[in-house]
C-alpha cells in the first residue's frame, strides 16, 4: 500500500471484504464506502507495456481508481506536490477528488483499472493539458 497523501482530499480507501473458501467478495457503495454516489463506471485494459493513461484533471469530477487485476501506478498533482500509488489489491481504492492532475503508468501485464465516477462523461470538465490544469488552478484560488 502507498504512503498517507499530501494532497488534499485524496486516500485510499479499504473495501469491504468477504472471505469465503469459493472466493472473496469485495462491493462498493456510492455515498457510503466512497463520498460520491455512483454514475459512471469504466475500465482500462489491454494497456501495451510502457504505455500510459490519464494525463488529464477534472473541474468538479471524483474517482475511485481500483486495480481489478495486476498492478499500475497512479502519479497525482495539485500543482505543487506530486505523489504516486501504487495498487495492486482489488479491494482498495484510491480516491481521487477533483482538481488533481492524474497519470496512470506502469501496467502489469494483464492489469485491468477500473473507476468509479461521480458523474457521466462531460468534455468539458475535463483540463487534458497541464498548462491548462496550472492556469485553471492558480485562477480558482
Amino acid at each position: 500500500m502507498s504512503p498517507p497523501s499530501s494532497i488534499q482530499g485524496c486516500r485510499i480507501i479499504e473495501l469491504p471484504k468477504i472471505h469465503d473458501p469459493r472466493g472473496n467478495l469485495t462491493f462498493v457503495e456510492g455515498g457510503r464506502h466512497i463520498p460520491f454516489d455512483i454514475k459512471r463506471v469504466y475500465y482500462l485494459y489491454d494497456v501495451p507495456g510502457g504505455e500510459s493513461r490519464a494525463g488529464h484533471a477534472h473541474k468538479t469530477l471524483e474517482q475511485l481508481l481500483i486495480a481489478m487485476s495486476g498492478s499500475f501506478d497512479v502519479t497525482l498533482d495539485n500543482g505543487t506536490v506530486r505523489q504516486k500509488y501504487h495498487l495492486n489489491r482489488s479491494y482498495i481504492g484510491l480516491y481521487i477528488p477533483n482538481l488533481l492532475w492524474r497519470e496512470i503508468d506502469n501496467f502489469s501485464s494483464g492489469a485491468v483499472c477500473m473507476a468509479l465516477a461521480s458523474d457521466c462523461y462531460d468534455e468539458s470538465d475535463y483540463l487534458r493539458t497541464h498548462e491548462a490544469f496550472l492556469s485553471f488552478i492558480r485562477k480558482s484560488t
